[in-house]
């Protein structure tokens, strides 16, 4: 796996978890106005390219979080079948990973 579906995978597990997601979109939040960056924004156009892949990344995912929680809200989606709220140990142990490999 690369380092930046790595990366991506482990921040979205951890926005997804309900006990340390306020701490992530505050951190989140906080890189993008800090003046501390991996790329410094005084470089044209690559210094904004971090920030903006972050914000897009904290955007998408937490509009899909409050799309599924309206959807279980109103008794749209069964909230063990989308299992996205809540996240412990065990039912990390049921999830199978699966690799797509395109054959020619």
């Amino acid at each position: 796996m690369n380092p930046i579906q790595s990366l991506y995978t482990w921040y979205r597990n951890v926005l997804r978890n309900p006990k340390y997601r306020w701490w992530v979109i505050l951190g989140t939040l906080l890189y993008f106005v800090s003046p501390i960056d991996v790329v410094p924004d005084f470089i044209p156009i690559v210094g904004e390219i971090d920030d903006v892949f972050l914000m897009t990344l904290l955007v998408t995912e937490v509009s899909g979080l409050m799309i599924e929680g309206f959807k279980t809200r109103k008794g749209q989606v069964d909230p063990q079948a989308t299992n996205t709220t809540t996240q412990d140990s065990t039912s990390s142990a049921n999830t199978i990973d699966v690799d797509a490999v395109s054959v020619k």
